[in-house]
C-alpha cells in the first residue's frame, strides 16, 4: 500500500513543530466502517487565513478538508472545503501552536470531536468517487452532512469540495456553530489561551502582529458603509484584587475622559461616555484621526492629558478644557488611547472576542502616530502590571476576559482594580471661607443610595486659585435656598446649597463608619457625566455563604461573558423571591450544563439521583400507561440544589404538581424567522394581547432571554388539557388565517420564511416553557424577564438583562409597570 502520509511528513520538520509524526494504521482500503466507529475531528486553525479543518477517519488515516468560514448548520449555506493532505490518526488529539515559519504556522484548537458513518445507499463507497453522505455524532456537529467534489476549472490543481448540512432535527438557520462555539472541546480554552501557552510573552506576539509583516491587513473601505452611530460603552466592575490566569488581558486604567469616536474618512465625531458630542472640545484629536482617512469605524478609548513627567493626569486634562473649545496647543499634549473596536465597515464586531477586536483595532490604527495610540496590554501578568502602575502613581488597571464579547453594560467580563480610592460625587453645597480672597472653604458631597441622594461629607483640599474661581462662578448659577439632602447640623451650619448638577471626582482614604469621606482631595469636575449617572462603587467581595454549598464557584459557566457558577448561584439566591410564585409546586424540566454552556448541555425532567432532598417528585402518568416521577421545587433551597448540579435553565409545565391535569396558564411563544427585526415581534405580541382582550382574557408580556416574546395568560383551573390545547391551537390558527403574510401556526421552517411562528404547542400536556426570571444557556447569560406592556415598545431585543442584573430586576419588580404581573382571575372562554 502506498504511503498515505508521505506528503504530510515531507511538509514538516518534526524537530521544530509539535505536530505528531505518524504512520498509517491498518484499515480496509477505500472504505469506512458503517457502524459509526470511525473518528472525526474538526480543528480551528488560525494559519495564513482562519479556517476549520474537517478530518474523517478512513484508510487508517484522517482524510482532510480545509473549510473556509467553518461548517454551517444551515442547509441553505454551502461551504467551500479544500482537500488537503492526509493526516495521521494521532493528529486527532493535537492542540497547540505550530511555529510561525513552519508549514501551517499558527494556533490549532480541537474544535469538535466524535464519530462518523457513511449512510448506506446514499454515500459512495470510495472517496475517489467524490460524493460522501454521512452522519456525524460530535459534541457540536450532529446529524446528516454532505461532501461533494467539484469539477476542476481549467488547470486548477487543488481539489475543491462543498460541505453542506442536510435538513434534519439538528439543522438551523445562520452560523450559530462558529459564532457561539469559541472554545476547545478538549481543554475548554479559547484560541488566545492556547496561543498564550506556547511559551513566550503573548503581548509581544500581539505587538508583532501589528508589524509590517502582519497577516492582518489594514482594512479597505467599503463604498456603501456610513459613519457609525453612538453606542453605550461597556463599563468595568470594581473589584479588590487582580484576576489571575491566562484568560485575562490587562490594560492601564487611563486617568481621563472615556470617549466613543466614530470615523469615516474626514468625518469624525467624538462622544463622551453618556453620548454628548464633544468633537469641538477635542478638535486636535479629531483632526489627527481625519488625517488617517479611516474606513467607517467606531472606536472606544480614553482621552488624556499629560503632566510634566509624561503621565496621564486628570487635573491636567481639566486645565486643557478650561482654555477653550478646540484651542489646545502643543503644550497641552492631548492623547487618545484606543482600546476597543466596535464596528468596522458596517460590520458589528461586538460579538467577537476581546482579543479578536483588539487585533482588528491594531491593524486599523497601524499607521497612527502621536497623539493617537493603541493601548498596550499584557496577558496573564496582571498583578505585576498593577504593582508597576501603583508605584508610578497611576490610577490602576482594567482587566478583560479574553474571550468575552462587547456588552453595553457593566459586567464582570471587564473589571477594574484601583491603586487609590477615587469616586464620583454630586456637589450639593459649599461651606463659606473666612480666608480673604478664598470664595469657599470646602464642598459638600452626596451619592445616590436606594434611589435618593445621601450626604457623604466635605472636601476642602485639591483646589488651586484658578479652580476656586472657576467653581465659584459655576456655583453662582445653581444656588438654592434649601438643602437637596439631609445633612447633620454641624456641616449644615452656614452652608450654601446648590442644585445637584455638578459632578466632582474625589480621591480619598476611606469611608468612615457613618459613610463619610475621610481625607478627601478634589481632583476635578466631570463635565462628561450628568449628576443622575453618579452611583457609588463598591469593590466586589466573595459572596456570602449560600444556604446550599456551591462547589467550583469559580468555574466559568458562560465563557463569552465570564460569569461563573458562583455568580449564577448568587443570581438565583437573590431572584428566588420573584421566581418562586411562578416556579414553586410546578413540574419542571432542567437544562443542565455541568461543564458550562459551551460544553454539552442536556434536558432533564426525571431525577437521576444527586439533586438533593429539596428537589421533590410528583408521579405523573405517561402516554403508555406507566408512571414516572417528575421534578418540582418549593423554595430557594430547591432551586440552588439544581444549580449546584449544573442547572442553568428552569422550564415549567402549565399546571401545578398538586393537580397536573388542570392547567393554570397558557403561553404563546413568538418565534421570528431569521431576518425579522425585533420591532416585528413586539408588534405581534401587542396584536395578540389585543385579540385575547377581545375574548375577555388579560395577558402579560415576557422577554424570553432569546429572540422572542412570550405572551402569558394566567387562568383559573377547571378545564382539562384537551380543551387547553384546542383553544391555543385555534387561536394561533385564527391569527395566521387573518394575517398569513405575518404569522404561521405551523412549526415547519419551510413555512416560516419571513413570518413569526406562534408556538401554541407549549400548551399541550407534558410540554414546558421557560419560567419567569430563569437564566438562559445563551451567550451573555441572559434571563427571561417579565415586562409591562407599556415598556415593550422601548425594548431593543429580547435579552436586555443578564444574571449580573439581579439588583436592577429586584428594583424594577416594585415599579407600577409590574404590579400584578402574571396574575388574573379568569377562566378559559367557552368558544
Amino acid at each position: 500500500m502506498a504511503d498515505l502520509l508521505a506528503e504530510y511528513n515531507s511538509k514538516r520538520d518534526f524537530a521544530k513543530t509539535p505536530e505528531p509524526r505518524g504512520a498509517p494504521k491498518g484499515a480496509p482500503k477505500g472504505k469506512a466502517s458503517k457502524k459509526g466507529s470511525n473518528r472525526f475531528i474538526v480543528q480551528k486553525h488560525d494559519a495564513t487565513r482562519l479556517h476549520w479543518d474537517l478530518r474523517l477517519e478512513m484508510d487508517g488515516v484522517l482524510k482532510s478538508w480545509a473549510v473556509t468560514k467553518g461548517p454551517s448548520p444551515d442547509p441553505d449555506i454551502k461551504r467551500l472545503a479544500v482537500r488537503t493532505e492526509d493526516h495521521p490518526l494521532s493528529y486527532a488529539d493535537f492542540e497547540g501552536t505550530i511555529p510561525a515559519k513552519e508549514y501551517g504556522g499558527g494556533t490549532v484548537m480541537l474544535w469538535d470531536s466524535g464519530t462518523w458513518a457513511p449512510i448506506e445507499g446514499k454515500s459512495a463507497d470510495d472517496i475517489k468517487e467524490g460524493h460522501l453522505h454521512f452522519t456525524l455524532s460530535g459534541e457540536r456537529m450532529k446529524g446528516e452532512w454532505l461532501l461533494i467534489r467539484l469539477k476542476p476549472r481549467g488547470k486548477e490543481k487543488r481539489e475543491n469540495w462543498l460541505l453542506r448540512k442536510i435538513s434534519d432535527e439538528y439543522a438551523e438557520a445562520g452560523d450559530s456553530l462558529v459564532e457561539q462555539a469559541l472554545t476547545s472541546v478538549q481543554t475548554g480554552r479559547s484560541m488566545a489561551e492556547i496561543a498564550a501557552d506556547e511559551g513566550g510573552d503573548f503581548a509581544a506576539k500581539m505587538k508583532e502582529a501589528a508589524g509590517p509583516e502582519s497577516k492582518t491587513a489594514k482594512p479597505k473601505r467599503k463604498a456603501t458603509a456610513k459613519q457609525p452611530k453612538f453606542r453605550k460603552p461597556q463599563l468595568a466592575m470594581l473589584v479588590d484584587s487582580v484576576p489571575a490566569g491566562n484568560g485575562w488581558m490587562h490594560e492601564i486604567k487611563f486617568d481621563g475622559y472615556r470617549a466613543m469616536i466614530a470615523c469615516a474618512g474626514d468625518k469624525v465625531t467624538v462622544w463622551t461616555r453618556s453620548g454628548k458630542d464633544w468633537t469641538e472640545k477635542f478638535g486636535p484629536l479629531a483632526k489627527a484621526l481625519q488625517g488617517l482617512d479611516l474606513p467607517p469605524c467606531l472606536i472606544d478609548g480614553e482621552i488624556v492629558a499629560y503632566d510634566a513627567n509624561g503621565n496621564p493626569d486628570f487635573s491636567s486634562l481639566q486645565q486643557v478644557l478650561k482654555r477653550g473649545h478646540g484651542s489646545q496647543g502643543e503644550k497641552d499634549a492631548l492623547g487618545f488611547h484606543a482600546f476597543d473596536l466596535l464596528e468596522l465597515d458596517g460590520e458589528d464586531l461586538t460579538k467577537h472576542t476581546n482579543i479578536e477586536r483588539k487585533e482588528r483595532l491594531e491593524a486599523l490604527l497601524r499607521d497612527a502616530n502621536t497623539p493617537i495610540h493603541v493601548a498596550d496590554h499584557v496577558i496573564g501578568a496582571g498583578e505585576k502590571l498593577y504593582e508597576q502602575m501603583c508605584k508610578a502613581g497611576q490610577e490602576g488597571i482594567i482587566s478583560k476576559k479574553i474571550d468575552a464579547p462587547y456588552r453595553s453594560t457593566r459586567s464582570k467580563a471587564w473589571v477594574k482594580v484601583k491603586c487609590t480610592r477615587r469616586q464620583e460625587f454630586v456637589i450639593v453645597g459649599f461651606a463659606r471661607s473666612s480666608a480673604k480672597g478664598r470664595p469657599f472653604a470646602s464642598i459638600l458631597l452626596a451619592q445616590e443610595e436606594d434611589g435618593e441622594l445621601a450626604y457623604k461629607g466635605k472636601v476642602g483640599t485639591g483646589f488651586d486659585a484658578d479652580t476656586l474661581d472657576d467653581l465659584a462662578a459655576k456655583f453662582g448659577r445653581i444656588k438654592r435656598k434649601t438643602p437637596p439632602v439631609d445633612v447633620e447640623r454641624a456641616d449644615a451650619r452656614g452652608a450654601v446649597w446648590l442644585t445637584p448638577k455638578l459632578v466632582a471626582e474625589v480621591a480619598f482614604a476611606e469611608f468612615t463608619a457613618d459613610g463619610r469621606v475621610r481625607h478627601g482631595s478634589f481632583l476635578g469636575l466631570r463635565g462628561d457625566k450628568d449628576a443622575g449617572e453618579v452611583k457609588p462603587e463598591k469593590a466586589s467581595k466573595p459572596p456570602a455563604d449560600s444556604i446550599v454549598e456551591i462547589s467550583s464557584r469559580e468555574r466559568v459557566v458562560f465563557p463569552d461573558s465570564g460569569q461563573t457558577k458562583g455568580e449564577l448561584a448568587d443570581y438565583y439566591t437573590a431572584i428566588a423571591p420573584l421566581m418562586l410564585p411562578f416556579a414553586a409546586e410546578r413540574p419542571v424540566s432542567l437544562v443542565r450544563c455541568p461543564q458550562g454552556r459551551a460544553k454539552k448541555c442536556f434536558f432533564q425532567k426525571h431525577d437521576s439521583g444527586g439533586l438533593g432532598d429539596a428537589v421533590h417528585h410528583v408521579p405523573i402518568k405517561e402516554k403508555d400507561g406507566g408512571t414516572e416521577d417528575y421534578l418540582f421545587v418549593r423554595d430557594t433551597t430547591g432551586i440552588l440544589q439544581c444549580v449546584q448540579m449544573g442547572t442553568i435553565e428552569f422550564h415549567g409545565w402549565a399546571s401545578r404538581s398538586g393537580d397536573v391535569e388542570k392547567p393554570d396558564r397558557m403561553i404563546f411563544d413568538l418565534d421570528p424567522d431569521e431576518g425579522l427585526d425585533f420591532d416585528s415581534v413586539k408588534q405581534a405580541a401587542s396584536d395578540i394581547r389585543d385579540r385575547l382582550a377581545e375574548l375577555g382574557l388579560t395577558s402579560f408580556a415576557m422577554l424570553s432571554g432569546g429572540k422572542g416574546v412570550h405572551v402569558v395568560v394566567p387562568l383559573r383551573t377547571g378545564h382539562g388539557w384537551d380543551a387547553h390545547k384546542d383553544f391555543a391551537r385555534r387561536f394561533a390558527e385564527a391569527m395566521a388565517m387573518a394575517e398569513p403574510e405575518r404569522f404561521t401556526a405551523t412549526m415547519s421552517k419551510a413555512k416560516r420564511k419571513g413570518k413569526i411562528f406562534i408556538d401554541w404547542l407549549r400548551n399541550q400536556r407534558g410540554s414546558t416553557a421557560v419560567l419567569p426570571y430563569s437564566a438562559r444557556a445563551r451567550s451573555g447569560a441572559p434571563v427571561a424577564v417579565p415586562i409591562g406592556w407599556g415598556e415593550l415598545k422601548d425594548m431593543e431585543d429580547a435579552h436586555p438583562f443578564s444574571i449580573s442584573d439581579a439588583d436592577r430586576l429586584l428594583k424594577r419588580s416594585r415599579t407600577k409597570a409590574l404590579t400584578g404581573w402574571g396574575f388574573a382571575d379568569q377562566r378559559l372562554p367557552d368558544l
